[in-house]
């Protein structure tokens, strides 16, 4: 006698159910977060209202009145707080990227050293990571910003470089590239090499499938993304100009300065990540199994070519994880640029708080803005490790 897969069912409770029992912890779990988030909205009105507190965004387009050290677009004491967040906002992009750039180069380049079989070379290696990975991250913050670039000598007595900047306690000054009319080619032949890297990169990879035989694609893309802009820019009359800084009677004129409270918070946040990417990236190379690079040594490979082509690319799997884990933590640790007074956004919206006390807003506009840049990192560090990870066959 065959029995239907409902016959087994009948005279069981739903408790009993796994599907019904699982929906009902789940409808209990939303109601639960639900009254929780329902009973913050309410106290947080009625402490505001109890405070005289008024709630709304009206204050972002009122006169901010204070001024910053640093900024990367027109800013002034007369404009307003919204476009003081933005300009926070700028500055942590601009630190946590080249922060990021920095720390993978510096990271990947000590990861390596750690396994060469240079013993100063291993050893220096070891020294940085051990000593940088152990200290606080605002005590090397504060190293940077008070004791090596503040002692710097002062702008009279700057230290020249070639002629064209100056390095002195204000700052690293170097000359401020103007754009003129046309200059928007120069973007034109970057898109076009960047889209021609593509194309080459993957006639590279279909002709090496086939035939077995290496292209210099990478050689290809740099010398495209070089020569193309440059050529476009020659056609529309080379429209830059540059604005050198002059010294004045206190201090330079002209050119671009990096202040010293960028400088220390770069330099801080890429080394002190650094040392985390390069435990990584040595993990990951003593992932591969010896046999993949004597295999390699045997075919008559280099050392530097087995590196590069046999045993990175492996590696790559178990880099990535832990690498993104490090980008996110540099962004959010750029936040420690208030306590060298670098205006990123925590601290220009903790500056708008002191002067508006609208602390729901602001504390709403953190959150948004550093969850926005780590869900942003963590989706494109998720695709590359798609592209980069083997697939079995």
């Amino acid at each position: 006698m065959k029995y239907s897969q409902d016959d087994g069912r009948q005279g069981v409770s739903a408790w009993n159910d796994p599907r019904w029992r699982a929906l009902f912890f789940q409808a209990v779990l939303v109601l639960v977060a639900g009254v929780l988030v329902y009973d913050l909205a309410v106290n947080t009105a009625r402490n505001l209202a109890n405070r005289n507190i008024a709630s709304g965004w009206d204050f972002l387009t009122r006169n901010s009145g204070f001024d910053v050290v640093f900024s990367l677009i027109a800013y002034s004491s007369e404009s307003n707080y919204g476009r003081a967040l933005l300009v926070g906002f700028l500055n942590t992009l601009l630190v946590s990227a080249m922060g990021i750039v920095l720390a993978t180069v510096l990271g990947f380049a000590v990861g390596v050293m750690r396994l060469s079989r240079n013993w100063l070379a291993a050893r220096a290696a070891s020294i940085f990571v051990e000593f940088l990975r152990n200290t606080p991250l605002l005590l090397q913050l504060f190293i940077w910003y008070a004791l090596v670039l503040k002692p710097l000598p002062d702008a009279r007595n700057a230290i020249r470089i070639w002629d064209i900047g100056a390095l002195s306690n204000k700052g690293l000054t170097l000359p401020m590239p103007i754009f003129g009319p046309g200059a928007w080619m120069a973007l034109l032949g970057l898109g076009l090499a960047a889209a021609g890297s593509l194309i080459i990169h993957r006639w590279a990879r279909k002709r090496q499938a086939e035939t077995g035989e290496r292209f210099a694609s990478g050689l290809v893309a740099l010398a495209l993304v070089i020569a193309l802009p440059v050529l476009f820019f020659a056609i529309a009359g080379w429209p830059v100009t540059f604005d050198y800084p002059v010294m004045g009677s206190f201090s330079f004129r002209g050119g671009a300065t990096l202040v010293p409270e960028f400088m220390a918070l770069l330099l801080a946040l890429s080394v002190y990540t650094a040392a985390f990417i390069a435990e990584a990236v040595r993990a990951g190379i003593q992932a591969i199994p010896r046999g993949q690079s004597e295999a390699a040594h045997a075919l008559g490979l280099a050392p530097g070519p087995i590196m590069r082509l046999v045993i990175l690319p492996q590696a790559l799997r178990v880099i990535i994880p832990p690498l993104t884990s490090q980008y996110l933590n540099l962004t959010k640790n750029s936040s420690l640029a208030v306590a060298i007074g670098y205006p990123d956004l925590v601290a220009m919206g903790g500056t708008t708080l002191n002067q508006t006390g609208q602390a729901v807003e602001i504390v709403l506009v953190w959150m948004t803005v550093y969850l926005t840049l780590s869900l942003m990192t963590s989706a494109f560090m998720n695709w590359f490790n798609r592209r980069v990870r083997l697939v079995e066959r």
